[in-house]
């Protein structure tokens, strides 16, 4: 229930939520939750309850909260210069040491980082970069972007238009044109269920192939995929997937662009993604674990090829027209200078391989043998369970039955917050880089009571 208070009737008048039920939130048929304090990977709200955040927020806060290394870092750069635009070749010693830190953190083919505020605002910055980029190479019907159903790219017209979820598309007159979306690597959701992993990993191929060739390949600027679904279900790429992937891209001179805002800086057990599984971008998006969300930023990293073209793409046409007010702004960037030196003082790249590891195994020791749960599964610190009403074939619930967020509120009953993915009923898990095996252990067990409270035990 709401509390009938001033700051919560401010809340339901006044603030407008993203992803929320605005009619009921207004109504007052919703609670809100007004969040005033966190340490490591637990938060508080200000009715004093203490709740693990198995999600990182949203998949972003990796170093856990109430690191004193970056508020100090924070505070410091505020003091010095709280501002100064990039635009003409300004800088200052946050951005230019972040640059730098990324770089040498990057797969080895990537050159320079153009500096955003988010995830969606760096993959709207890396369409017009592809656009850019065949428009100097003379390419100039080479414009389409193919994306993948369930991807997740961001909430704008052209990144919103990207990501293949039905929530973002609905009444809001998108895609929009020169956007395809192509089969996801989803193996568990496979149509057809004779297949291996790998000859579905082909079958996807084939399929971003075929579709290549029925737009023309002189039309298809670039690709764009995470190097493992996020939102649209927390999937890991099946066997052979992203080699059989990049060697299409090759083959017709298609751009590759790396979504890393989720895998970017360690959640895989490894720097990158892209590195994770042998990928070789074009282009990287990074946000969320750049600065642990400490502090809003996201970045484009862009390799030595398109780089080269860029550079001549303004000896022909002088400066490049493209640029936002807060690109590189020092406050954040000293927050991502301290995020990125965190994760290694205290080695949570591995501690993501090795705890991640334990807690995916944990919990499919736990459930993977229950009759409603289909699959369990993950790759370093991510984790989803996915429901079923019948496992053999499988049959998936009615979503009109809510059957995953109503798991998800059983495991709120018990301090322990996780996500209700979208399109399905998914529990996703993405806690904190920082997670230890004990903790992991009480999201493990929550869990686990969660799901036999909803759907008993056998």
């Amino acid at each position: 229930m709401l509390k009938n208070d001033q700051l919560s009737q401010w809340d339901q008048d006044h603030f407008f939520h993203p992803s929320t039920h605005l009619a009921q939130f207004a109504r007052g048929e919703l609670p809100n939750r007004i969040i005033t304090g966190g340490k490591g990977v637990y938060i508080k709200d200000r009715d004093d309850n203490t709740l693990l955040d198995a999600f990182a927020g949203l998949y972003c806060v990796n170093v856990g909260y109430g690191q004193q290394d970056i508020s100090d870092a924070i505070a410091a750069q505020a003091k010095e210069l709280s501002y100064y635009h990039s635009y003409v070749g300004h800088g200052t010693e946050s951005s230019i040491t972040l640059a730098k830190m990324i770089i040498d953190r990057a797969p080895e083919n990537m050159s320079r980082v153009y500096f955003g505020l988010s995830g969606s605002d760096a993959n709207e910055t890396n369409i017009k970069l592809v656009w850019y980029y065949n428009n100097i190479l003379g390419r100039t019907q080479k414009k389409k972007i193919i994306s993948r159903w369930r991807g997740y790219h961001g909430s704008g017209l052209m990144t919103g238009s990207l990501t293949g979820l039905e929530l973002f598309h609905n009444k809001f007159d998108l895609p929009l044109a020169n956007v395809l979306h192509t089969e996801a690597p989803y193996y568990y959701r496979r149509t057809n269920r004779d297949l291996s992993e790998e000859a579905f990993s082909k079958d996807c191929a084939d399929k971003l192939e075929a579709m290549i060739l029925e737009e023309g390949p002189d039309t298809v600027a670039a690709f764009i995929g995470e190097p493992v679904l996020g939102t649209g279900g927390l999937v890991p790429p099946p066997k052979g997937y992203w080699p059989t992937i990049q060697a299409v891209l090759n083959k017709y001179d298609i751009l590759f662009i790396a979504d890393e805002v989720v895998t970017g800086f360690g959640r895989l057990g490894s720097m990158f993604g892209s590195t994770h599984y042998g990928i070789t971008p074009d282009i990287i998006t990074i946000a969320k674990g750049l600065t642990s969300a400490y502090a809003p930023l996201s970045g484009s990293i862009v390799s030595t090829k398109v780089w080269k073209v860029l550079e001549t793409g303004t000896d022909e046409n002088g400066p490049i027209g493209h640029g936002w007010t807060y690109s590189a702004h020092p406050i954040c960037a000293a927050a991502g200078v301290a995020n990125l030196a965190l994760i290694d003082k205290l080695d949570l790249v591995n501690n993501a391989k090795t705890v991640g590891a334990y807690f995916n195994q944990a919990m499919h020791t736990a459930l993977a043998d229950h009759p409603h749960v289909g699959e369990v599964r993950g790759e370093g610190m991510l984790c989803a369970i996915e429901l079923v009403e019948q496992k053999e074939a499988p049959v998936f619930f009615d979503a009109a039955k809510k059957i995953g967020p109503s798991v998800i509120a059983a495991l709120l009953k018990r301090d322990v917050i996780a996500r209700a993915m979208p399109q399905g009923d998914i529990l996703g898990f993405a806690p904190p880089l920082t997670l230890s095996e004990k903790e992991a252990d009480i999201i493990v067990a929550a869990t686990t009571d969660a799901i036999h409270e909803v759907l008993g035990q056998s």
